[in-house]
């Protein structure tokens, strides 16, 4: 088992859920989360004068727990439906998972998913 987490921008947090939904992974949980990559933020002016950075700029993280051959498909989903072809579209991280528990009926593994 993997845990997936991708950090997008909130405007593609809909799609992103939608389609992971259609794909059969309804199990997913949001965090909203604020950031920079290698843009370092973004410039913006105060009445047309006067200009400031915000260096963290809000995105949400999708965290789901996939079954190890569901790694790749889910990422592409991700990608497909969250990117623009902009900088700040996000990244995916892919973890090992040891153990899951399902606490309402105590089973694990991939059962618990």
């Amino acid at each position: 088992m993997k845990k997936v987490e991708a950090v997008i921008k909130p405007e593609a947090l809909e799609g992103v859920k939608s389609a992971l939904t259609a794909a059969g992974h309804a199990g997913l949980t949001i965090y909203e989360v604020k950031g920079h990559g290698v843009q370092l933020g973004i410039v913006q002016h105060y009445r047309a004068a006067e200009e400031y950075r915000i260096d963290l700029l809000p995105k949400v993280m999708v965290m789901l727990v996939v079954k190890d051959e569901d790694v790749d498909p889910v990422a592409r989903l991700i990608i497909e439906t969250a990117a623009t072809d902009r900088i700040g579209d996000g990244k995916i991280f892919v973890s090992p998972i040891e153990e899951v528990y399902r606490v309402r009926t105590g089973e694990t593994g991939e059962d618990a998913i």
